[in-house]
């Protein structure tokens, strides 16, 4: 069930009405949601919910334990226990074939029988995302960030919410368990808001992303030898909008549907290709998963508190582990480290030289050239990210350095909905917030006026398929 198909907009008006109808009652609510949770992850395989009640049960358990110990070794011993159990579900039926292979390279000249069939096993919808979330709220408890411990039902909602389960934002229990307790109130201006930015991430994934995937992008990183370099670096531009369009899609739709509930989520994105350096970038760039890596795996490692060496050598680990996290190919683990090798270099050049001004002409001049470089080579290194294979990948490369000019292969809607992501994107988030204000605004005969219209416009414009999101493969 996509989020931008009419049954997911069914099964979310049910939902939403049968919630608001018991909604002074706290277990019947997070009933509601629980019900509907498990309803809308089963429209896909209903398997691997068994698998993630299991994982909760674990970490249920030894969260129990280490709060009730007053032994830092049993204390230590348990969280351990959640999170090797919670990572060996993920390294199981993500990686295992990944890892099979390099066993394969690895120990195969050396004469030692490895198995060389794959596994084959069920990769679960959103299984990284359910892990990162699993984990955070763990470590969480163990450091007491968490004022209360939660029964297992609310332990076991908070990881299942239907809107961030399949695809994120991974959720902080400040902005979802710790809530739970609380009455939900929803005004009309809320539900409003939160209506208009489910409108918004529709037309962001129906009327660009899909355009420019199915339009451009596809067909050029299917054979790249069939267009010239400029085609080529016209569709890894495209590549770039579409892959933020479909994904902040997602997470305006996910932040939207929170909202008519009650919860408010943080956001997930903030203008990425504005960014004048690599760590600029990603720190606007999937928010919940950038903060995930620096507060449970780049600063427990030691940050840059520890020796210079040791904080390369850290910032390195969080890239590649964090490119690697994308999926079970080494080609991600490439390009994670990649961005890392170059954040690398940019702190040493930071090291050397301080860091660069941020006032005055001369610092909007440098800005201006981080902002382009810091595009290009987002641009350049996402060929790894989405072309099938390295030796793809490599092809890619190869034509994008021939220098072949000709654009005749890219059709003048790719060209407007290009147009359309470059402006919407640099125009400022409060003129998005101020429509947004506008639309609550309107009466609600008018609001379901236009969320029609928009909607018979959207059908009108997007002639492809129906195409699933981008991150659920991750």
């Amino acid at each position: 069930m996509y989020f931008h198909s009419l049954q997911f907009l069914f099964f979310l008006t049910v939902t939403f009405a049968l919630y608001w109808a018991v909604h002074r009652h706290k277990w019947a609510r997070l009933g509601v949601l629980m019900v509907a949770s498990v309803i809308f992850y089963s429209m896909w395989t209903p398997l691997p919910l068994l698998l993630f009640v299991v994982a909760t049960g674990i970490n249920h358990l030894c969260i129990k334990g280490f709060r009730r110990s007053q032994s830092p070794g049993v204390r230590k011993a348990l969280v351990t226990v959640a999170i090797v159990s919670t990572l060996g579900v993920l390294c199981t039926f993500k990686y295992a074939d990944l890892f099979r292979t390099a066993m394969v390279t690895l120990l195969g000249p050396l004469g030692v029988h490895v198995r060389t069939e794959p596994f084959g096993l069920l990769l679960p919808v959103g299984l990284s995302f359910f892990t990162f979330q699993a984990i955070s709220y763990v470590v969480d408890q163990y450091r007491g960030e968490i004022p209360k411990e939660y029964t297992f039902f609310e332990h076991l909602l908070y990881l299942l919410f239907f809107p961030h389960l399949v695809a994120g934002p991974i959720v902080r229990p400040s902005h979802l368990i710790e809530r739970f307790d609380d009455a939900p109130v929803l005004t009309s201006e809320e539900g409003g808001r939160g209506l208009y930015r489910i409108a918004m991430g529709m037309v962001k994934k129906l009327v660009i992303a899909d355009v420019l995937g199915s339009g451009l992008v596809d067909p050029v990183f299917a054979t790249p030898d069939a267009y010239t370099s400029a085609e080529c670096f016209v569709a890894t531009v495209a590549y770039s909008f579409e892959l933020y369009f479909d994904f902040s899609a997602y997470s305006d739709i996910a932040i939207g549907a929170a909202a008519l509930f009650g919860f408010k989520f943080a956001e997930n994105f903030n203008r990425p290709y504005l960014a004048t350096n690599l760590f600029d970038f990603w720190s606007r760039w999937h928010i919940s998963l950038s903060t995930w890596l620096r507060d449970y795996l780049y600063r427990p490692l030691g940050g840059n508190r520890v020796s210079k060496p040791r904080a390369l050598l850290n910032l390195m680990i969080t890239m590649g582990l964090g490119g690697l996290w994308h999926g079970a190919d080494w080609r991600f683990a490439i390009w994670g480290l990649a961005h890392g090798a170059m954040e690398c270099v940019i702190r040493v050049w930071w090291w050397v030289t301080g860091k660069p001004p941020t006032e005055g002409p001369v610092a909007k001049v440098r800005a201006g050239f981080g902002l382009v470089a810091t595009f290009l080579v987002v641009v350049l290194t996402r060929v790894i990210f989405r072309a099938p294979t390295l030796e793809r990948a490599g092809e890619m490369y190869g034509r994008l350095l021939e220098g072949s000019m000709g654009l005749a292969n890219v059709s003048t809607l790719v060209w407007a909905m290009l147009a359309v992501a470059a402006v919407s994107h640099v125009t400022p988030l409060s003129l998005f917030f101020k429509a947004g204000d506008l639309f609550v605004k309107l009466p609600v005969p008018v609001r379901a006026v236009v969320l029609v219209l928009m909607g018979l416009g959207v059908r009108h414009l997007t002639s492809v398929e129906t195409r699933p999101y981008v991150y659920f493969q991750f």
